[in-house]
């Protein structure tokens, strides 16, 4: 090409595509160059690594480019077309709409395909590859009038296809060749650890089973002939996640050299045979070797990004190491996992009833750790990964890195500067404190550590150890890390929700007098209120707590951006009456105030002045509905499916708990707002792991997951016990909740409160199951409490002659007509019915006029 810019062109906008663009845009590539990227599927590059998360988040929540443009305008994306041909000579890419695209240099990152062994009947209607998201949703339709399914394959995919299976409500089978599951990660011993886990969750696993055939019933699958078994295995859904093969076809047809068993020859810059053509990921096969995880990719992508701004990069080899969470089982693998190192040691740990099995390789000498497997706790996997792969000295009993913290044992270990503590983005030790003792404009947290070097930002499992090392190199330069509430508590929420339950206080100057100083903030007086509220359980307008409390609170009702309220009345479960909709509506109609459904399946009604608040909640409760306390920081809702009466998969009635949960915990004060939900089966219609705590039923009972949430930062749910009855599992919820109320901090989600504690997840086990300090006893007698004193705040507030006085915006409201208005969703303002102009409000935040003020 003559033009003084050049152009780039990159074939495929996968996980690793989308890496190298970015990279190049970052390192100003794009200052010299246009990039043209092609993608064959209709959607932007999104996260592979948690496709099966689609069933709960959907397609959105993955993308990698929510936009679907990048926002540097020199480069162009194109999806939903192929390229159907690569001419290295000529120097142009064709696509499948017949443009031609004339390039200098070309990046092949097309990635890989599913393998299908062909086996009869594997193309028959009803048979799926589990690899992108219409695969997914394809599957997902034919889950709906199939009863089992079954996947062929038991490795990392395989699972998660099966785990998919599982939430969609089907019968699920699992048939692997090898005689374990995840037989390139782990070894016998912790197969046989992982089937055991699985197989508790209601799969069906054929190990060391060779599939025959696809049985053929009435014209599409339905079943599997196993060489082992005359009969064969019913299935109406099979899944194919036998492996994955380089797509590197259209390398050969342009003539590209590729590696015997496949996928692209590339040197240590990912160059093919062709000088000016690159391959990176899963399509490229480095010194012959094809690279299936997603880091690997992303190191070529930055190692073609630096080639081309003629730097020193190089591509010499990656860590493989794996950790992840199959069907809630912790899953590591790292380093020289199975012991090929010549007079390798393994040191092993296994407990067959608490289902963990670890295994550390070391040197013959005893001096340096190989690598390892963790099944069921791999929470020592942050520091073990880095500790192989830097070759730190192992301490002189290695076997405390793996016994239980139970055992008494403890050990301490120093990571090198070099350790690469994200092998998903190749981040080490030194980069991550780097960003933290930088002059100029240092992180304050782990949080913007991830931020702006992307460690933990990829799978997530190095996240602990990026907090402990930001938090260490904190330690070691005297800057103490400060927790405290603010400026006139110098302790934590926690600290002072012990000293207000010891003490007995009642009143916020009793506790700032003996604990603090000054007279409190906009953080401590909310916060303090909240302690006093779940103690005392008392009314958040009396006289003692009225002013410590934010504007919501203050009004029991939120307050929108026109400085109206919202009105949100309790709808326990979601169910509800013909005639309470009807008193609904006709609140509403008469008050003009915009309706919603909202996703907690309540109704939310917009626009309600300041003054009107009194009149519609006493139309509401005398029509039996109490407040949905949307205004504070405590239980919002608990969502349900229809559970067994009325759905055919529900096992459980997940309506009738659900509305027993809420009515149980309605009007909990928390450090921060709380969302439950009930599902009656594994397809998990309420969407039970997207909140704190949520309810799965099984044939056995209920499922009990907690720490999710769909906030800033969204979580994911993790289970903390199954099969409860229904006494169990509301002894377990009762003491969760507590337990969070006493020892969170100030707004702090309960997702955010399991990392921070010491042991996660396990210590919540310890606490709420194990009740491991003694306190299960304790927790519920609060909650106990809690329920007994339970009153509406609304109608104690219509009960109040004072309490209702808070609702007169200046001295001759009441004598101003009760105006009819309606609500403009235009203009986002309240408008009389015979006005020309807008109501202004917002008196109760000093904003505007007072409200029903003459505009």
């Amino acid at each position: 090409m003559t033009n003084q810019r050049k152009r780039l062109v990159v074939i495929g906008h996968g996980m690793v595509g989308h890496r190298f663009v970015q990279a190049a845009i970052e390192r100003g590539l794009t200052e010299t160059h246009d990039v043209v990227v092609v993608g064959e599927e209709t959607r932007p590059a999104y996260d592979r690594v948690a496709l099966t998360s689609f069933f709960e988040v959907g397609a959105d929540a993955l993308s990698l480019l929510p936009e679907g443009v990048y926002d540097d305008p020199r480069v162009r994306l194109v999806t939903g077309v192929e390229v159907t041909a690569l001419d290295p000579a000529a120097q142009t890419v064709t696509l499948a709409d017949g443009e031609v695209l004339a390039y200098d240099t070309a990046v092949l990152a097309t990635g890989a395909a599913p393998f299908v062994p062909p086996v009869p009947g594997h193309d028959l209607p009803g048979c799926f590859v589990y690899r992108t998201i219409d695969d997914l949703e394809a599957i997902r339709d034919a889950a709906a009038t199939a009863k089992v399914g079954a996947v062929i394959g038991g490795g990392l995919l395989g699972l998660e296809a099966a785990n998919a299976l599982a939430q969609l409500g089907l019968e699920t089978h699992v048939v692997e060749m090898a005689p374990r599951l995840m037989a390139v990660q782990i070894d016998d011993a912790g197969g046989s650890m992982l089937r055991r886990h699985i197989e508790k969750l209601g799969l069906t696993i054929h190990a060391g089973a060779m599939t025959k055939g696809v049985v053929e019933v009435d014209g599409r699958a339905g079943g599997l002939q196993l060489a082992d078994r005359d009969e064969p295995v019913a299935a109406d859904v099979v899944v194919f996640s036998a492996g994955i093969r380089p797509r590197d076809a259209l390398a050969c047809i342009a003539g590209l050299e590729v590696a015997e068993r496949g996928g692209v020859l590339v040197d240590e810059q990912c160059r093919t045979s062709d000088p000016h053509v690159f391959a990176i990921g899963e399509c490229a096969a480095p010194a012959g070797k094809m690279y299936g995880l997603v880091a690997p990719g992303y190191a070529m992508a930055e190692v073609v990004a630096d080639a081309l701004l003629e730097g020193p990069g190089t591509f010499t080899g990656a860590d493989m190491s794996t950790k992840l969470k199959l069907m809630g089982v912790d899953v590591a693998s790292f380093g020289d996992a199975f012991a090929t190192t010549p007079d390798s040691l393994e040191l092993v740990y296994s407990d067959a009833v608490a289902g963990v099995y670890k295994k550390l390789v070391i040197s013959d000498c005893g001096t340096k750790l190989l690598g390892g497997i963790l099944v069921g706790d791999a929470s020592a996997y942050g520091i073990l990964r880095p500790m192989a792969a830097s070759g730190l000295a192992l301490p002189d009993n290695p076997e405390e890195l793996i016994l239980p913290a139970s055992s008494g044992t403890s050990v301490q270990v120093g990571l090198p500067d070099e350790a690469v503590v994200c092998s998903c983005n190749n981040v080490t030790k030194a980069e991550i404190t780097d960003r933290v003792a930088r002059e100029d404009d240092p992180c304050a947290d782990s949080a913007c550590v991830t931020a702006c070097s992307k460690a933990g930002a990829t799978c997530g499992s190095c996240k602990p150890l990026v907090k402990k090392i930001v938090e260490d190199h904190f330690a070691s330069v005297g800057r103490t890390i400060d927790r405290s509430l603010c400026e006139h508590f110098s302790m934590t929420r926690a600290e002072l929700f012990d000293l207000v339950a010891v003490h007995g206080y009642t009143r916020f100057d009793e506790i700032v007098s003996a604990h603090g100083r000054g007279r409190g903030c906009e953080i401590c007086k909310p916060a303090i209120a909240s302690i006093l509220a779940s103690l005392l359980n008392h009314h958040v307008l009396d006289d003692d707590a009225v002013n410590l409390q934010d504007t919501n609170d203050r009004y029991l009702a939120n307050i929108q951006k026109n400085g109206s309220y919202s009105v949100v009345p309790r709808i326990p479960g979601g169910e509800i009456t013909p005639e309470k909709l009807i008193v609904i509506g006709e609140v509403a109609r008469d008050h003009g105030l915009y309706t919603k459904i909202t996703g907690g399946q309540r109704i939310d009604l917009f626009g309600a002045r300041m003054e009107d608040l009194p009149v519609i909640w006493k139309r509401l409760v005398d029509a039996g509905f109490e407040s949905g306390h949307a205004y504070g920081k405590s239980l919002r809702t608990v969502k349900s499916c229809v559970g067994s009466t009325w759905c055919r998969f529900g096992v459980q009635d997940s309506t009738t708990m659900a509305i027993d949960l809420e009515l149980r915990y309605r009007g909990l004060r928390s450090p921060h707002k709380l969302k439950g939900g009930v599902s009656g089966c594994a397809r998990e219609c309420a969407e039970a792991r997207g909140k704190d705590f949520g309810i799965i039923a099984t044939e056995k009972g209920w499922n009990l997951y907690v720490g999710g949430n769909g906030g800033a930062v969204p979580a994911h749910a993790q289970l903390l016990a199954s099969d409860l009855d229904d006494e169990t599992l509301v002894r377990y919820i009762d003491r969760f909740l507590m337990y969070y109320v006493r020892t969170a901090d100030r707004l702090q989600r309960t997702s955010t409160w399991i990392d921070s504690l010491e042991g996660g997840l396990e210590r919540v086990r310890e606490i709420v199951v194990d009740d491991a300090l003694g306190l299960g006893s304790e927790l519920e007698a609060a909650m106990a409490k809690h329920v007994g004193g339970y009153f509406d705040e609304w109608k104690a507030t219509l009960d109040n002659p004072e309490k209702l006085a808070r609702f007169t915006s200046f001295v001759n409201a009441p004598d101003v007509p009760d105006a009819h208005i309606t609500f403009d969703t235009s203009r986002d303002q309240i408008v009389p019915a015979e006005s020309t102009g807008p109501v202004l409000l917002g008196a109760s935040i000093g904003v505007g006029a007072p409200a029903g003020a003459t505009p």
